[in-house]
């Protein structure tokens, strides 16, 4: 795919977060659905292409009145969107389809009419070989792989905990963001302990909400509300829904291929970039992600964040939004990181970085099982 051919001209969240025991999970995406289509000034008559997660596309469409000329409901897990991006890209290139909305929502803490987690997550392989010997859900999943980082590389439990801390920090500047008062390192390791080696503070919240995009070619991006917001690089790649069967547990293959890929496409190199999105379903993950993705060498990341590099005022900013672990996560994550990309190019992010031209989101699904990237950038080439 070429680089800058298609823009983001829409973008926006549920008109709530947190918890919304009122609202369905189909009125949640529809409503970051109305939110997108109105911030891009435009109808469901205008809309011919449809991606999303959870809820079938089809479905979707119908309750928007959509008819779609393309559709995707690829299921993933938490980076199904990344994925949904780059096929809309080449859709929209291959001339499938000239507008597409991708909407996500998830009542992943009320629970009003949730689909539950895709089949990965304890179905078929999972159930026979994994799920009977006590690996059934993330914080059991995740800790197979982290156990073996920590030890290879020399870490310690608590070498995750700034992770925490520092996204907290950023929390504190969102005013959309669930929890905003600051953590220590002391605090995070002492909260509940859920699953060795992680605490309480250093899993995910459970929240309710959900978040839409709209993809169009570039050459008809100026003429919507906002500036538009291009796609310089995208990759994807899968190794696996089986955590213990992955090549490596101190690595993530399908992060370093979607990564490459996603790179190599947008043409640019780290020092490039002036801000990143890791999907931070649990503290580890920055950490792989920030050495997968080329960031930092294998080992390096924790030293990385602990001298606050990815802070604010930092070098590298990261999860500015607050992430997974602070912000909101409502099951699948991987919207959130774009949407926050996408503010941050826009020049509106709550917590903005000055100057940003170029953000990475990076998504994971499943226990380190699928993996999306994007790269935007707010000139097209």
């Amino acid at each position: 795919m070429a680089r800058g051919t298609v823009a983001v001209v829409g973008a926006a969240e549920t008109t709530e977060m947190g918890v919304i025991p009122e609202t369905s999970e189909l009125q949640l995406h529809a409503d970051a659905a109305l939110n997108t289509m109105a911030d891009a000034g435009l109808t469901a008559a205008d809309i011919d292409g449809i991606a999303a997660a959870g809820e079938a596309p089809d479905v979707l469409a119908q309750y928007l009145g959509i008819t779609p000329a393309w559709l995707d409901g690829t299921l993933i897990g938490g980076s199904s969107f990344m994925l949904h991006v780059r096929h809309a890209m080449a859709a929209i290139e291959a001339g499938l389809c000239t507008t597409v909305l991708i909407t996500h929502g998830e009542s992943g803490r009320s629970r009003v009419e949730a689909k539950g987690f895709p089949e990965f997550i304890g179905g078929k392989l999972a159930g026979q070989f994994e799920v009977p010997y006590g690996g059934s859900l993330p914080p059991t999943m995740f800790t197979i792989p982290v156990l073996r980082y920590l030890r290879t590389h020399g870490l310690r439990p608590e070498d995750m905990a700034p992770v925490s801390v520092v996204q907290r920090e950023w929390a504190a500047l969102n005013p959309r963001a669930t929890f905003k008062d600051p953590v220590t390192v002391n605090d995070v390791m002492n909260s509940r302990m859920v699953a060795y080696p992680f605490t309480l503070l250093m899993c995910c919240l459970r929240t309710d909400g959900g978040g839409a995009l709209i993809l169009t070619s570039a050459n008809r991006a100026n003429d919507f509300p906002h500036p538009p917001v291009y796609i310089l690089g995208t990759g994807e790649s899968a190794e696996g829904p089986m955590v213990s069967q992955l090549d490596d547990f101190i690595s993530s293959k399908a992060f370093r291929l979607s990564g490459e890929r996603a790179f190599a496409e947008a043409g640019i190199s780290h020092d490039d970039v002036d801000h990143l999105m890791i999907y931070d379903a649990f503290a580890h993950v920055p950490l792989y992600g920030l050495e997968d993705l080329g960031f930092c060498k294998p080992g390096e990341a924790a030293a990385f964040v602990a001298d606050r590099n990815t802070a604010p005022g930092g070098s590298l900013p990261l999860n500015t939004n607050g992430g997974g672990l602070s912000y909101m996560h409502s099951g699948m994550y991987g919207m959130y990181a774009m949407q926050e990309s996408i503010r941050q190019l826009r020049g509106i992010a709550p917590a903005q970085v000055p100057g940003a031209q170029v953000s990475v989101a990076h998504g994971v699904g499943g226990m380190f099982s699928v993996a999306g990237t994007i790269i935007f950038g707010n000139e097209p080439a």
